[in-house]
Parts: structure tokens; sequence; C-alpha cells
């Protein structure tokens, strides 16, 4: 009896990759099913590659576009492949339109889903990601919780699926890669010192289609006058070309998208992240990183109630308001990062023992 997991993203694999090398050693027959809604190589193949993955069993080469139209092209691709193979389980993980196209296929066709990272909530429902995992967890047979707060938001919520928490998979990979990330070189190449630099992502819909975010996000980092290396999304880059927007001559240095050891690296060092991505938030956490998130909400609220993170939007007075209160107070800051909500780094291991129970 097999089980097939379904991604797309970067931050899919990363969650993914610690329960797919778990699954086949237990000797699951799992089937991986790549929905090419991320095919650029530095946002996909990389990624396989650097955390020993095997290939796909099929990619369904679905390719960018709205919403609508990745969603309904992976639901039509992925509907044909799961008839002829009709596996016992489908795993989805996280909140992207291929989990959520996953999850409806698989229960339309009678198929058991069970989600990874459920019960996150940032109650923004203008936020596609926030729409997708409460439609995902209301599908699914078997709810992997990462954190008290994700159970507790599931248990309100009155799903019909059987609750376990697990842990952050995230952090399973994050403890499995430290040694290699302290052998990287990166800060090297880059000339970078330690914790004298902040480190820039940005890519959500809502900061980079719109100008007006994206401009005050920007403004309020050359306005800190910190310096600021920017690993650029391939979106960003293209939407900053479309705004005609040029950060020569500022403090924010753009490179090209780095791998996820390479990205440790830099979040270990850097005195300040600033993010709008929700698995970066925790990474930071974990890298002991004071994190300032460029949203108005937040999935990850336990790393802002223990003050290591900060919500400002993209409102440039409150990013540089934020980025000199952390400069200030960095001391104090850097003593608030006690405990972890997100487990103890054996998550997948769980995972993979309940999905053994559950396709016997």
């Amino acid at each position: 009896m097999s089980v097939a997991i379904v991604f797309g993203t970067r931050p899919q694999i990363i969650k993914s990759a610690p329960i797919i090398h778990e699954a086949l050693k237990s000797g699951i027959e799992l089937r991986i099913i790549h929905t090419g809604q991320h095919y650029d190589y530095e946002l996909s193949q990389v990624f396989i590659e650097e955390f020993g993955l095997p290939e796909p069993t099929i990619n369904l080469e679905v390719g960018s576009g709205s919403h609508a139209y990745q969603t309904g092209e992976i639901m039509l691709r992925l509907e044909k492949y799961l008839l002829k193979d009709n596996p016992s389980l489908v795993l989805v993980p996280g909140d992207t339109n291929s989990a959520l196209a996953g999850a409806l296929t698989s229960v339309k066709l009678g198929i058991p889903v069970a989600h990874i990272e459920a019960g996150a909530r940032c109650y923004d429902m203008t936020m596609a990601e926030e729409v997708n995992r409460r439609l995902v967890d209301h599908c699914s047979k078997i709810l992997f919780a990462p954190t008290q707060n994700c159970r507790r938001n599931l248990e309100k919520e009155s799903v019909l699926g059987e609750i376990y928490l697990v842990g952050d998979t995230m952090y399973d990979v994050f403890l499995r890669f430290k040694n290699r990330v302290d052998e990287c070189n990166i800060l090297d190449k880059l000339k970078l010192p330690d914790k004298e630099y902040c480190l820039l992502t940005l890519h959500r819909a809502e900061n980079v289609d719109k100008v007006e975010r994206l401009m005050g996000i920007l403004d309020g980092i050359i306005n800190s006058n910190v310096k600021t290396l920017f690993p650029v999304h391939p979106r960003t880059q293209k939407r900053l070309k479309e705004c005609g927007i040029s950060l020569n001559n500022t403090n924010i240095e753009v490179i090209e998208p780095v791998g996820y050891v390479e990205m440790l690296k830099l979040l270990k060092h850097a005195k300040i992240v600033l993010t709008d991505s929700g698995g970066l938030q925790k990474e930071a956490f974990w890298s002991r990183t004071p994190c300032i998130t460029l949203r108005d909400r937040t999935e990850w609220i336990e790393t802002v109630d223990m003050g290591v993170n900060f919500l400002v939007g993209a409102n440039s007075a409150k990013i540089a308001q934020a980025i000199d209160l952390i400069e200030k107070n960095y001391d104090s800051i850097m003593e608030r990062f006690t405990g972890n909500p997100f487990g103890d780094g054996d998550a997948s291991r769980r995972i993979v023992d309940v999905i053994s129970k559950n396709i016997r």
C-alpha cells in the first residue's frame, strides 16, 4: 500500500524532506508528486539535490499562473495520476496552492488526507495561504500540529480529523544541517562580518505586487542606513525591474537566491532578519536572530509573544523604528530566546509512526 506526498514550492520541499527520508527508512512505499508550482532551479531542484531526496515520481509541471489556474490545473493533472496509482493516504505540507489542490483532489476521490503543519492561523483571509490552510485542515483525516497553539486553533474550529501534536518538521531539518551550516563559507565569499549586517527576504504577493508596499519596505530599510543583504526571489527581481526600482548605491546589496545551508549561515550571523516568509520567522528564532516581519499578521505568534519577532507591515517609519529598537536593546532582546514551542526535532519520526498505523 502506497503513500503519496504532494509538494510544489521551496518551503514545502523543506517541510517534506525529513518525512521522506524517515518514510523510506521505515519501508513505506512512497510516491513523491511535484506539482511544478515552483519551477526555477534555484527554488526547486537545488533543494531536492541539497536534501538528498529521490527524484519525484512525477512532475505535473503546472508552472506559474493565477491562483485559480494553478489550483485547477494541479487538480486536473493530479486526479489522473491518483486514479491510476490509488494511494492509501495523501500527505500535503503547508499552505500553498499545491497543498490545497492536493487535498481537494484526494478527498474528492475518497483518499484520506494528512496535513503537515496543520492549525497555523494568522486570521487574515486576504492572504491566499490562510484560505488554503483552513480548507486543507477541514479536508484532512489526520492533522499534524507543529505547536500547542496550532492544536488549540484546530480544537476551537472543531475539525473532524484526528489531531496529533508532533512538532515542526522544519526544526528537524534545521538540526540535521547544523554541522553543514558551520562549514559553509558564504560569509567569506561575500566578505560579511559577523553580526554587522541585516538579512532581507521578500516574496509575498501582497508586498511585491503592490508598489506602494514594496517601496514602503525598501524605503524603511534604506532610511535606516544599515548594511542589508537581499537574496532576491525571481518574482521580486522581475517586479523591481517592472517598477523601475534600482537599489544601486543604497545600503541594500542584492544577490542571487541562495540554497538552504547558505541561507541558514547568513541568518545565523545576521544581526537582524527582515522577512515576509513564515518559515524564515521560525528559522530566525532557532538561529537566535531577532526578526522584523514585513506583514500585518503572522501565523507564528509564539515568536511575537516572546518578544523576538516584531510585526511592522510595510510601513517605512515602523521598519526603521524596529531596526533602531533592536540595535539599541540588542542584549536584552537576545535574553528572550528561551525554550522552543516548535518541538524537539523528532517530528518526522512521529508523523511516520502515525502514517504507518493508518495504512495497515
